[in-house]
């Protein structure tokens, strides 16, 4: 027998001036493999066209569909309801920009890290489109395709206590970021370079080691693993440095 679900959803339209942040309440009957965006489909065409709510790839691709999921972020596409209980909240991300309802903008925080990581190739080379690309080792493109996976869902910012606490912290996407750059053969950025974006309170020593970014990242990215290896390479590189002055 299907189950009758109960949702609980966030609504608020800053274009309306008087509008109060509350939640409404609606009921449907579950069915098979139902996931929250045929859920949340099915309630903007049934019972409330005015719901807002992001959505792009339907295939855990786009990460547009992230939001609070019963207190955990995650996307909406690929939570199945059987997974989730009878009552079933949905909130918005947290420090992401309210735009309405359950729709944020992550566009605008995510270009403001990318802008200030640099997250992109830096060389002095100059493009021949004439020429055969050039060539890296199978390994090494690997270890990068692992951390060009991210979606930039927004999940580990909004999971991210610092986050929560200091809109200046960078968190695990932008060290994630650097950290894909330096493996990049390619990229003629100097280790200080790279630290003197990442290496001060802002990036890797906000932290506080709470896990919940990598926990929640529905790529899997090891999060937690890049900002200890940055950790490391940045204190070999202070000590490198300081036995060259002495010498």
């Amino acid at each position: 027998m299907a189950r009758n679900l109960k949702f609980n959803i966030f609504r608020f339209n800053p274009q309306e001036r008087d509008y109060k942040p509350h939640t409404d309440t609606f009921f449907l009957e579950e069915t098979d493999s139902m996931t929250l965006y045929i859920a949340l489909t099915k309630i903007r065409a049934e019972h409330d066209s005015s719901l807002q709510f992001d959505f792009c790839c339907r295939a855990g691709i786009c990460g547009a569909c992230a939001m609070m999921i019963n207190g955990r972020p995650d996307l909406a596409c690929k939570t199945l309801t059987k997974e989730l209980p009878d009552e079933i909240t949905l909130m918005p991300l947290p420090v992401f920009k309210l735009i309405g309802d359950l729709s944020v903008d992550t566009g605008t925080w995510f270009r403001g890290i990318n802008e200030k990581v640099g997250s992109w190739i830096h060389t002095t080379k100059t493009l021949n489109p004439d020429e055969e690309e050039e060539k890296m080792d199978n390994a090494t493109a690997e270890e990068i395709y692992e951390l060009e996976r991210c979606i930039e869902c927004g999940c580990c910012v909004a999971s991210c206590g610092t986050a929560n606490m200091r809109p200046d912290f960078m968190g695990a996407i932008a060290l994630n970021r650097i950290a894909r750059f330096m493996l990049d053969p390619r990229d003629e950025r100097t280790e200080h370079e790279y630290f003197e974006v990442v290496g001060t309170d802002e990036g890797i020593f906000g932290c506080m080691g709470l896990l919940a970014c990598e926990d929640v990242c529905p790529k899997n990215l090891p999060l937690q693993d890049q900002l200890g290896i940055l950790r490391r390479k940045m204190g070999w590189s202070a000590i490198k440095h300081l036995f060259k002055f002495k010498s």
